[in-house]
């Protein structure tokens, strides 16, 4: 049966986005995984395979049931992946790395306060901290579903960072930016603890972001 052109196209920037995650030090190996909504399924990274990864390797499961359709394993996180797309009807891709300054903080048992205004670009004031779990089990998805209800980033005590968005793009763009609010907090903590952004402060500033991007002259 041919795959839609839609779906190749899904799978073959889902795999430049995995190879970019390592070309910018996000992910090392194998380490960390990435999938996308694809109709009432999701195409996730196989277990065990990093930036060699192909579009045609991408593993389709099955979101209400979890039933599995491909050549590999999928990732074992994925069952985290299905809690964010089963709680978040809007949010079309999950990207987890063990990125380095994300993972320093995770190990800390810290979440990322609103310390910089930037914090919102994951949907509030806070990123933050679900608690340990044992990669791949219930209990961490269940975590993370209840984590990532209202928000586009959390962190995993001692393991790593997962962000999400509308679209890869976006996915791509939350990862990367809570990497280097958590660079820069780690500096700031090495010479005290930062001042936090209080509530009406943030609640501004996610109110900008609402409206915040291009738009079309008028006139």
């Amino acid at each position: 049966m041919s795959v839609p052109f839609v779906e190749v196209a899904a799978r073959e920037d889902a795999a430049a986005a995995v190879r970019l995650l390592d070309a910018r030090g996000l992910n090392r190996g194998s380490t960390g995984n990435l999938s996308v909504r694809c109709g009432d399924a999701m195409l996730i990274t196989p277990t065990g395979m990093g930036s060699e990864v192909c579009g045609e390797d991408f593993v389709r499961v099955f979101l209400a049931d979890g039933r599995v359709e491909g050549t590999w394993q999928p990732s074992s996180e994925w069952h985290f992946h299905q809690a964010v797309y089963r709680a978040r009807p809007d949010l079309n891709a999950v990207v987890h790395t063990h990125s380095p300054n994300a993972t320093a903080l995770a190990c800390l048992d810290r979440p990322l306060p609103a310390f910089h205004y930037m914090i919102a670009v994951a949907g509030g004031d806070t990123v933050p901290l679900v608690p340990y779990h044992t990669f791949g089990t219930e209990a961490l998805s269940a975590a993370v579903g209840e984590a990532m209800a209202d928000r586009k980033a959390c962190l995993l005590a001692h393991h790593g960072l997962v962000a999400a968005g509308a679209t890869l793009a976006e996915a791509m763009k939350v990862c990367q930016e809570i990497e280097s609010l958590c660079e820069v907090y780690l500096k700031a903590l090495a010479v005290t603890e930062p001042r936090v952004l209080g509530r009406a402060e943030m609640d501004e500033v996610i109110a900008r972001f609402r409206s915040y991007g291009r738009s079309a002259r008028r006139g």
